[in-house]
C-alpha cells in the first residue's frame, strides 16, 4: 500500500506535457499532445510521486483525496512575460487610443510608460506590494502558478530596486512562483531625454547592486524605434551577460529593427513581441534556439491588424511561448485564458500548440523548464483542475474563467466556490 499527502483521482482528461523531451518544444513537436483518460495522481512533499490509471482499489491512501469528477487536469500555467509591479493605472488613455493615437504618440504626449513611472516612483514598497498582490491573486485564479515579473517603471536605480524587492517579497509570500527580470532600460526618462547613453550607463551601474541582492535572474531592454537602438541594446545586454545575467529582449514589437537577430547573436533565452520580425530574424531565432514569447493580447489591445507570425515561426522550428504581457498601458489583463483564445483566432495556433506554449515552453522561457510546466514524477506538483471535460473548450469559450481549483506544490491554494 502506498501513502500520499494528496491523491487527485477520477481525472477525465490529463495533459502532462511530458513527452520525454528535455528542452523547449519546437516545430512539429509543439503540435503533439498526449491525452490520458481516467487517471489519478499521487503527491508527496509537494511533488508528483506517481501517475497511473484509476484503479479504484485500496492500494493508494492519502491524507486528502480530491475527486476530479471527470474534469480536465493540466499543469499550472506559466505566464512568461508580465510587468507585475507598478503604480497607478492608465484608463484615461483609452480615449486617445479611440482617436487613433499610436503607442509612440501616446508616449510623446506624456502618457504611456512615463506616466506610470511617475506613479511608481511615488509609491512606497508596502503600497506597491499590496497593489501587485491583488493582481497576483487574479493570476492565480486564472490558473497561473509561475510567472515572470519585470521591473521597468522606475527608470532610476532607487525605484527599479524597489520594484525588484517587491517582486522578491511576493515570491516568498504568495503561492505563485515569481522569476524577476530587470527592465531598467524600458524607456528614456525625461531627465535623460537628451543623453540616453548616460541613462544606459546608469542602468549598467545598477547591475552589480541587483546581483548583490539577488533581485533578478534576467536582464531585458526595449529595443524599438524611439526607445533604444540595436547598437545601444547590444552594448547594454553584453554588459549584463558579462555579469552572468540571462538575457531577454523586447524585440521588433513595432518596427523590424533586427531585435530578433540581436537576440540570436547574444544567445538570449527569449525574444518577446516579434510582431515586425523578418523571415531572416525568424530563421536566426530557430538556429540559435531562442524562444519566441508572443503576446497577442498586446496587439489586440493596441488595435493592430496583425500579430506576430506564429505560423512561420513554428514552421521554421522556433519554440513559441505565449504570455499576457500584463501591464497598465498596452495589455491590462491577468487573463491568460483570453490570450489562449487570441492565439487561436489571431495567430492561427492549434490547441496543442497553445497548451504547450503556456506550460512547458513558458517554463523554459523563464529558466524553469526542469521544475514546472509539466506533470511528471519528481517534478513540482503545480496542477489546475478545469470546469470542462476537454482541453479544446478553454480557448473556445472566451471571456470567462474556467478554473475549478489550483494546486501549488501539492497544496490546494484556490478553489472556485461557485
Amino acid at each position: 500500500m502506498r501513502s500520499f499527502d494528496l491523491i487527485l483521482t477520477n481525472i477525465g482528461q490529463l495533459l502532462t506535457m511530458d513527452y520525454g523531451i528535455e528542452a523547449p518544444l519546437k516545430g512539429k513537436e509543439m503540435n503533439q499532445l498526449i491525452v490520458q483518460k481516467n487517471m489519478e495522481i499521487g503527491i508527496v512533499d509537494g511533488r508528483v510521486a506517481s501517475i497511473r490509471e484509476c484503479q479504484h482499489d485500496r492500494s493508494w491512501t492519502a491524507k486528502k483525496v480530491i475527486d476530479a469528477k471527470g474534469k480536465l487536469v493540466t499543469p499550472g500555467l506559466v505566464d512568461s512575460h508580465t510587468h507585475l509591479v507598478f503604480g497607478g493605472s492608465r484608463e484615461h488613455e483609452m480615449e486617445w487610443k479611440r482617436q487613433g493615437a499610436s503607442y509612440l504618440e501616446i508616449l510623446q504626449r506624456g502618457g504611456g510608460i512615463l506616466s506610470t513611472v511617475e506613479a511608481t516612483r511615488a509609491l512606497d514598497e508596502e503600497s506597491l506590494f499590496k497593489k501587485a498582490k491583488k493582481h497576483l491573486d487574479q493570476f492565480l485564479q486564472y490558473g497561473v502558478t509561475t510567472l515572470e515579473a519585470k521591473s521597468g517603471y522606475g527608470l532610476n536605480i532607487e525605484t527599479e530596486m524597489k520594484q525588484l524587492r517587491t517582486a522578491k517579497k511576493l515570491h516568498r509570500s504568495h503561492p505563485i512562483d515569481i522569476v524577476s527580470t530587470f527592465l531598467g532600460a524600458h524607456a528614456v526618462p525625461k531627465e535623460y531625454k537628451q543623453n540616453p547613453d548616460d541613462f544606459l550607463q546608469e542602468m549598467v551601474l545598477s547591475l552589480d547592486l541587483i546581483q548583490l541582492e539577488g533581485l533578478a535572474d534576467f536582464v531585458d531592454i526595449f529595443c524599438e524605434t524611439g526607445v533604444f537602438s540595436i547598437e545601444q541594446s547590444r552594448a547594454y545586454l553584453t554588459e549584463a551577460k558579462k555579469r552572468g545575467f540571462r538575457l531577454k529582449i523586447h524585440a521588433d514589437e513595432i518596427d523590424p529593427l533586427g531585435g530578433a537577430e540581436l537576440a540570436a547573436e547574444l544567445g538570449a533565452t527569449s525574444a518577446d513581441h516579434l510582431v515586425g520580425t523578418t523571415r531572416t530574424g525568424i530563421e536566426q531565432l530557430a538556429a540559435q534556439n531562442v524562444i519566441a514569447c508572443l503576446l497577442p493580447g498586446t496587439s489586440f489591445y493596441l488595435g493592430k491588424e496583425k500579430g506576430a507570425n506564429a505560423r512561420d515561426m513554428i514552421d521554421a522550428g522556433v519554440a513559441v511561448a505565449l504570455a499576457t504581457d500584463f501591464n497598465p498601458g498596452s495589455c491590462p489583463t491577468e487573463n491568460i485564458q483570453l490570450i489562449m483564445t487570441l492565439a487561436s483566432l489571431q495567430l492561427k495556433m492549434t490547441a496543442a500548440e497553445i497548451w504547450n506554449a503556456v506550460t512547458v515552453n513558458g517554463a523554459y522561457a523563464i529558466g524553469k523548464g526542469e521544475e514546472v510546466g509539466r506533470i511528471r514524477t519528481g517534478q513540482q506538483a503545480d496542477i489546475v483542475l478545469w470546469n470542462t471535460p476537454n482541453y479544446h473548450y478553454i480557448p473556445y469559450h472566451y471571456g470567462v474563467n474556467h478554473v475549478h481549483s489550483v494546486i501549488k506544490k501539492g497544496q490546494l491554494v484556490w478553489e472556485n466556490s461557485r
